[in-house]
């Protein structure tokens, strides 16, 4: 299964006022693994960036002349994307956009749902977690994901947040990887022999290793984790149950 997660940066609200993108921020996912294949493009929107869009992203007027415009990315852009679903948090918004900028090129594809599917994470979120707040930052609160780095917006570093908040939200623990990684989580593609190799195997004759058991502190703390697991997964925390 391919997904790529998706964010977009833009002059303003609505592409009815001929509004543009200025940045698609994309991350590949390979069965729920990130891959560390990524897109990531500034483009050049041949308008003026509103003033309040730049307090939230802080991509200026000046930084943008000497990027491509849309026409020039978006072949590459379609052949990243064609055949994925793609995951965006307020989908409606950035569709629309992209659609528009499709429309304005009169090219073979007039929209994103020609060349792949789409999933609006924030309407997963909302019927998930119904009257409460379910903004991306929220979500990063809910399910205890680092974005102290975020202090501004921007597209790919938005991208690889909402790769995490969804995999915690539709899953918990995604995987475990015992060889190079993104994020905490294993590149696809890993090979069971790759793997197996980073494993050292201990000799018949080794000494009886110590077993270290947890303090209480230690299992409160693994308690209070099993208990986010339970509320975050569909199916609930087998641990739990079994230690029931």
């Amino acid at each position: 299964m391919r997904q790529i997660v998706l964010d977009t940066e833009t002059t303003g609200l609505d592409p009815k006022q001929g509004h543009k993108i200025i940045e698609i921020g994309c991350v590949e996912l390979l069965n729920r693994r990130l891959s560390g294949e990524t897109f990531h493009v500034y483009i050049k929107p041949e308008r003026e960036i509103d003033e309040a869009a730049i307090e939230v992203h802080g991509i200026t007027n000046e930084s943008l002349l000497d990027k491509p415009i849309f026409a020039e990315v978006v072949d590459d852009f379609l052949a990243f994307v064609k055949g994925a679903e793609l995951i965006i948090h307020n989908a409606p918004f950035d569709v629309g956009f992209l659609d528009a900028e499709l429309q304005a090129l009169k090219t073979s594809t007039s929209c994103v749902n020609d060349v792949c599917t789409v999933l609006d994470t924030l309407k997963m979120a909302r019927a998930k977690h119904p009257g409460q707040k379910n903004s991306l930052d929220a979500l990063c609160r809910r399910y205890q994901i680092d974005n102290s780095h975020r202090d501004l917006h921007g597209a790919l570093l938005d991208a690889e947040i909402l790769a995490e908040v969804y995999l915690a939200m539709t899953g918990g623990q995604v995987s475990l990887s015992l060889t190079n990684n993104i994020s905490g989580f294993a590149y696809a593609g890993e090979a069971k022999s790759e793997v197996e190799e980073e494993i050292k195997r201990l000799s018949k004759g080794r000494k009886t290793l110590r077993v270290i058991k947890a303090n209480q502190l230690e299992l409160d703390q693994h308690g209070d984790q099993l208990n986010i697991l339970s509320k975050t997964s569909e199916t609930g925390c087998y641990w739990i149950e079994l230690e029931d």
